[in-house]
């Protein structure tokens, strides 16, 4: 056996995508980050061996602008144009090569850490080491590092170091929340196995193993959807365990799924009720994939009013926005639905003191083991989001270590710090601003080659019947001139419109009435309406408004195929249910009751005149929409005409590094695995073509670019400083999109 003792910076625990994302934060930020994980493959749920797709904030299309960014983002981009298929292999290496391009991370897989070295009082814990065992190389290696991240999933690391903890429900009046039980109790969220299919174009046989549960016993083909071309996430209902200790009964959980999911396909093969004489099963999952364990206590616990009110922490580094979404004790044996969900109006923010111990002072944690009540946790345990707060957690353990001090005290003393460095790197954080004093660009006035002032949405596709109540929102800032739509009349009517604001800045739903009007149409087609909307009722500050269209079955409006940033349209009544007996979704919640699912990128026709797209947006510090989208957005690019938007500084300055931030729709719903595909690889808006260049001795010099950009967010750093009070942005090429659209500029004369 050889033994080894190695020193790095930060020591990750877990290769899920918390553990990942936390491991390629601290070591952005320089520090030597060791990554350990006790599987071959990285993406723990997400990964080959289990492959849960990976859900986030945007709910499959719930929310809206909603799809993360930071490292996150860039796994969904990079696995949308390599992977379309959502070929679970390939997420695989997309994971693996993110995790080996970075030269400050040692990643260690196969490597099990079973002991923790620690010490101090219960209330001043602090850990000295790890150790783990390297299964197949016979390699005991020691850990030692300033922070420790348990990105475990169970917690194990918490745990042995003796961190507070918490396993199963809160009663409802310990934090007042609807959703609790009236007593306290041990119930967790059980596991689950999937299994995927294939059609041989050949009868296949299907024997059933001995351990095969005969599911017509079961209340499960009575109570849960079982179809024969269905596999994968499709099965996230075959869940057991909740009743069990899912770690110390992990081996029982395992073998009971087993038996469900060969009995699941002996009766899709062989009851004779399905058409699959042709399907033969292609895998079987043999590890749970598991919901819940241990949660650790931070100095805040999030709870679901937190959630449901929106509650703007001001520590808040992440955000969330899938449902508080729990499941029945007994899963796939409840006679229930499968689960029950309940939505914010948008996304909520999650707050710093929820990613590190309150006992334990060089411990963070990020994942489903978070400082959150179990009925909060039915929303922050989705991947994605996982993901976004092991981001979080892995710069507050950076700068720890850089500051030598603990995470309760970056929190306490360098908060703005730990912001504005996350959002520096263009994290998930909506809401905050830029206010980074070393960026030049915030000095300086903003002038473009062009700027779209009108919204002219003129090109139908398809006429939409007016059958039932639409929407759509469009942003301004200050007044707006000149609103109209395009409609047609079966026979003279009246339709009634009526303006709203949506509350929140980061909302995008109707919240508060502002005027109603009831307009005349003459019978006839494809009519540019007029309506005469009090402009000065939004004020002053940029936001969104939502425009409700009544149904009226004498009139339809047009849809477009040309998407325009900042607009979104909206059915009602469309309920994102796949099935009564699968999904619970609580009644009279607006997210759900306005859908965008059926007109993504499919936007009304209409006109207005608005200021929102203005080229200072570049340096007003929002890289997420919030209150409007955020950016400057020329008009169309015509005859090969080159855009371009320019920073002039009040005086000349050494410039070494220049940071881009590229639109790339994160209204747009990516996802790894099999649940849809786009009809693009790359997302049509983003730059594809670009240079930089500064104004020297009387004309323009090129000083970086790139011909066949792909990402967001493009950082250039230079070797040799150039000394200029002018630099632009010349944008020749998108990805498809006709306009050239750029959220964010900045100018450091050092290194970041």
């Amino acid at each position: 056996m050889k033994r080894e003792t190695i020193s790095f910076d930060v020591t990750v625990i877990g290769g899920g995508l918390s553990g990942i994302c936390a491991a390629i934060a601290a070591a952005r930020l320089g520090q030597k980050v060791a990554l350990v994980h006790n599987r071959p493959v990285l993406g723990g749920n997400s990964s080959s061996e289990v492959r849960v797709w990976v859900c986030g904030a945007t709910g499959h299309g719930v929310n809206r602008y909603a799809r993360e960014t930071g490292i996150m983002g860039e796994l969904f981009i990079q696995n949308q144009y390599r992977n379309p298929e959502g070929n679970p292999y390939l997420w695989d290496v997309t994971l693996l090569e993110a995790v080996r391009a970075e030269p400050n991370l040692t990643l260690f897989m196969n490597t099990d850490v079973r002991e923790v070295e620690a010490d101090g009082e219960k209330n001043a814990r602090i850990i000295r080491s790890v150790k783990g065992w390297m299964m197949g190389s016979e390699r005991e290696i020691t850990f030692e590092s300033e922070m420790f991240l348990d990105c475990t999933g169970d917690g194990l690391i918490g745990f042995l170091a003796g961190a507070a903890y918490r396993i199963g429900r809160e009663a409802r009046h310990e934090f007042g929340e609807e959703w609790a039980p009236d007593v306290a109790d041990d119930i967790t969220l059980g596991s689950t196995m999937l299994f995927y299919t294939k059609d041989t174009g050949k009868p296949v046989r299907f024997v059933a193993p001995s351990f095969a549960k005969d599911i017509t016993t079961t209340s499960i083909p009575i109570k849960r959807v079982i179809r024969s071309g269905d596999s994968g996430c499709h099965y996230w209902w075959i869940e057991w365990g909740g009743e069990l200790d899912t770690v110390q009964e992990n081996e029982q959980i395992r073998d009971e799924l087993w038996s469900v999911i060969y009995g699941i396909w002996d009766y899709i093969k062989n009851s004779g009720k399905f058409q699959a004489e042709n399907m033969t099963l292609e895998w079987v999952g043999s590890i749970p994939g598991k919901r819940e364990y241990r949660r650790f206590l931070g100095d805040t616990i999030l709870t679901q009013n937190d959630v449901i009110s929106q509650r703007p922490f001001e520590d808040r580094v992440a955000f969330g926005g899938w449902s508080i979404d729990l499941h029945p004790p007994q899963g796939m044996y409840a006679t229930e639905s499968g689960s029950k969900h309940l939505h914010a109006d948008g996304i909520y923010h999650i707050p710093f003191g929820c990613l590190y111990s309150r006992n334990v002072s060089n411990l963070l944690f990020a994942g489903r083991n978070i400082s959150a009540s179990h009925v909060a946790f039915g929303t922050t345990r989705v991947m994605a989001t996982c993901a976004v707060m092991g981001e979080a957690a892995g710069v507050g353990a950076a700068l720890s270590v850089i500051k030598g001090i603990t995470p309760r005290e970056l929190r306490e003393q360098h908060l703005t710090e730990l912001q504005q460095t996350m959002l520096r790197t263009d994290a998930s954080i909506i809401g905050l601003h830029n206010v980074d004093s070393a960026d030049l660009a915030r000095k300086g006035t903003i002038t473009a080659s062009s700027t779209m002032t009108q919204i002219w949405i003129n090109e139908p596709s398809e006429e939409y019947r007016l059958v039932a109540d639409v929407g759509w929102l469009f942003p301004v800032e200050g007044r707006f001139e000149g609103l109209t739509l395009l409609v047609s009349a079966r026979e003279a009517t009246s339709l009634t419109i009526e303006l709203w604001d949506t509350g929140r800045p980061e909302n995008y739903v109707p919240a508060n009435f502002k005027q109603a009007l009831h307009i005349q149409i003459n019978e006839g087609e494809k009519q540019w309406l007029d309506v005469p909307a009090d402009r000065a009722m939004f004020g002053g500050d940029p936001c969104n408004v939502f425009i409700i269209v009544r149904a009226n079955e004498a009139a339809s409006l047009y849809t477009s195929a040309v998407p325009v940033s900042g607009v979104l349209a909206f059915e009602r009544g469309v309920k994102p249910i796949v099935s009564s007996d699968l999904e619970d979704h609580q009644p009279d919640q607006p997210i759900i009751e306005w859908s965008m699912k059926g007109l993504v990128r499919k936007p009304f026709c209409f006109a207005v005149e608005t200021g929102a797209y203005s080229p200072d947006k570049v340096i007003n510090g929002y890289v997420r929409p919030f209150g409007g989208p955020q950016l400057w957005v020329s008009e169309p690019i015509a005859n090969g005409r080159e855009e371009w938007i320019e920073v002039k500084l009040p005086e000349p300055v050494d410039i070494r590094e220049i940071h881009l931030t590229f639109n790339d729709d994160v209204n747009e719903d990516l996802i790894n695995l099999h649940h849809h595909e786009t009809p693009f690889l790359i997302i049509p808006e983003l730059v594809k073509t670009y240079e930089v260049q500064a104004y020297i001795n009387g004309e323009w010099v090129r000083l970086v670019g790139d011909s066949h950009n792909r990402a967001r967010k493009k950082i250039h750093r230079l070797e040799n400083p150039i000394q200029s009070k002018r630099i632009r942005v010349v944008i020749k090429e998108t990805h498809g999109g006709d306009r050239a659209e750029v959220i964010e500029i900045r100018l450091y004369d050092s290194h970041r």
